[in-house]
């Protein structure tokens, strides 16, 4: 039986391009009917169906091959979960074209250090992220979603509302938005009124 090299690439948005991973694998040896893609999951979000799909491809003496270790997982436990099951099924892991046998104590050490390093950046990524954000909102420029209705809108839909010659889908037909937002306004403004 032959040995196959299994592919697996992700991207974390709809708007980001799975191409270069794509062609990097290819590049490492996986035949393109043979990659598996998850698009718009997070290496953290472990029900990922290309994954699983994967994953389930992969036979004894297989090799499962990715261009980063990051595309696989970004949490310590997620990607030993991965190699323990790779490692039961007797699968090897290419990262990049560096292969790792999971049987080996030095591949296994090689891909736990691996592994801390990819959670280490995701938590570098998430501490910026918030930190950007505090300095956003600090100077103005986070304000977080905007109201669908400025407040002259919304006191013109109360007073309609309270009318009662108006049904919700009218109102919203009339303001141009969805029912849920009348909805929302009639709550916010009833609650403002009765304090």
């Amino acid at each position: 039986m032959n040995e196959l090299h299994i592919g697996y690439a992700r991207v974390s948005t709809n708007e980001q391009d799975l191409t270069a991973q794509r062609n990097a694998l290819e590049a490492l040896g996986v035949r393109s009917n043979l990659i598996y893609t998850d698009h718009g999951l997070t290496g953290t979000n472990r029900a990922r169906p290309g994954l699983r799909e994967a994953l389930a491809a992969c036979r004894n003496g297989d090799t499962l091959v990715i261009s980063k270790l990051d595309r696989l997982a970004r949490s310590l436990k997620d990607a030993r979960d991965i190699i323990d099951e790779l490692t039961i099924k007797g699968v090897k892991l290419s990262i990049g074209g560096s292969v790792h046998d999971p049987t080996d104590p030095v591949g296994r050490l090689l891909f736990n250090v691996l592994a801390m390093v990819a959670e280490f950046e995701s938590d570098l990524i998430r501490a910026r992220t918030r930190e950007g954000m505090l300095v956003a909102k600090a100077k103005g420029h986070l304000r977080g979603k905007q109201p669908k209705l400025s407040v002259a809108q919304q006191r013109h839909l109360m007073e309609v509302h309270q009318a009662g010659t108006h049904s919700t889908a009218e109102l919203a037909e009339l303001f141009n938005v969805a029912r849920s937002t009348v909805y929302r306004t009639v709550q916010r403004q009833s609650a403002v009124r009765d304090d």
